[in-house]
């Protein structure tokens, strides 16, 4: 079974990559983040016709989060059960659903902006939700993971120049400590092999050649309890999709489990 999580920056604007790329990846289940779209804008049927189902939790033109799944999609919670708001908005940021013999969760967690701005604050409150509502799932025997855009590099090896990001969002003690408790609920990170190069990053910014300098950051995780990481024969970032014209700023991370 081949799970995987892709930021897609916009499912609109990506999806002839997003189609071409779910029929020559053979993948059974992708994890979305930043549809950038309403519900009703989501291509369902250009999904369907490849053999996948879609469980969409998107509101308009920020953020937005799928599950594609061509194993079955059941069971399926839209939200984060007692999460935030912000500015007394729900924001579409997690959907979660059983697939096959996986429950997953695909998350697209507040990118924080400043650490002295209140989406920084929200972005906490956030993860400490996230680490309630999965504790469950994370203790049990089904194998269970979170994949997405956590917007948080666990550790300084996940940056390409810790001194460049100082004082920023993505690699603050607290960021880096909701990560630590989240992977005390039970869960392990899934960390991906590099196509090239010695760190798996799965982020380059746009600007200034940040891919081809390979300026990057792993900030698209997996979080996954030990039934799940035990079934894991592989792991990879698909650095080839961040190549070319149109290309998301993020590339996909693949994990294939023996279940």
């Amino acid at each position: 079974m081949r799970i995987a999580t892709w930021n897609v920056n916009s499912i609109t604007a990506r999806l002839p990559r997003l189609l071409a790329w779910l029929e020559s990846s053979n993948t059974d289940v992708l994890c979305v983040q930043e549809t950038k779209c309403s519900e009703e804008q989501f291509p369902f049927d250009e999904l369907r016709a490849l053999g996948y189902e879609a469980a969409v939790n998107a509101t308009g033109r920020w953020n937005g989060v799928a599950l594609l799944s061509r194993v079955g999609l059941a069971d399926v919670v839209k939200g984060l059960p007692g999460g935030p708001l912000y500015e007394d908005t729900d924001e579409p940021r997690a959907v979660s659903a059983t697939c096959g013999p996986v429950r997953v969760w695909s998350v697209y967690v507040p990118n924080g902006r400043e650490v002295e701005h209140d989406h920084y604050a929200y972005k906490l409150r956030w993860f400490e939700a996230l680490r309630a509502a999965v504790a469950q799932d994370a203790a049990g025997e089904r194998p269970f993971a979170i994949l997405g855009d956590y917007n948080v590099a666990p550790a300084d090896e996940d940056v390409y120049d810790p001194a460049v990001f100082e004082g920023l969002t993505h690699v603050t003690p607290a960021e880096r400590a909701a990560l630590a408790a989240l992977r005390e609920a039970g869960l392990s990170d899934v960390v991906p092999r590099p196509l090239k190069y010695d760190r798996p990053y799965t982020y380059w910014d746009y600007r200034q050649l940040a891919f081809p300098k390979n300026r990057g950051m792993r900030i698209d995780l997996v979080y996954a309890n030990e039934p799940f990481t035990k079934a894991v024969g592989d792991a990879y970032v698909d650095r080839e999709e961040r190549k070319g014209k149109g290309a998301s700023d993020h590339a996909p991370v693949v994990v294939d489990l023996d279940v």
